[in-house]
């Protein structure tokens, strides 16, 4: 099923059960799905619809950073609530340990050796795990095992 389509049927349901918070967190992932595929004047395919849903978890991840810097603890679990919801659109995020493993790899393949070569690893690593795993994590990684 199309991230879209599930989006709508479950944002119907939190309708119907009157879930307010998860009702509010579909639509606006509904909303930027949309202004995607206005501005790009396409539908998304279902890949390209992950990929908006993971900038949004982006997005999420940094205000809750924000707030933790600027101490709003009372908006944080709110937030943090929130970010559970769009995860649960998301595939299965890689752990530390797989991640390490296919950089490993790449770093192999590509034949690095310094930290000049990250720019070739993270080439060669990305497409490997988009949609799978975050990249400031994968950024560290890469820079943990190149140094």
């Amino acid at each position: 099923m199309h991230p879209k389509e599930k989006l709508q049927d479950d944002l119907k349901t939190a309708m119907k059960a009157g879930d307010t918070e998860r009702r509010h967190v579909l639509r606006q992932l509904m909303a930027a799905i949309k202004q995607v595929e206005k501005d790009e004047q396409r539908d998304l395919s279902p890949e390209d619809a992950i990929g908006v849903l993971m900038s949004e978890a982006k997005k999420w991840r940094e205000e809750i950073e924000e707030l933790e810097k600027a101490g709003r603890t009372d908006t944080i679990e709110e937030k943090q609530r929130e970010l559970a919801i769009i995860e649960g659109y998301l595939p299965q995020q890689l752990d530390r340990a797989a991640l390490e493993a296919l950089v490993k790899e790449a770093i192999a393949e590509v034949g690095a050796t310094t930290p000049r070569d990250m720019g070739n690893v993270m080439k060669a690593l990305m497409p490997r795990v988009k949609g799978q795993a975050d990249g400031k994590l994968v950024n560290q990684i890469v820079r943990e095992l190149l140094s």
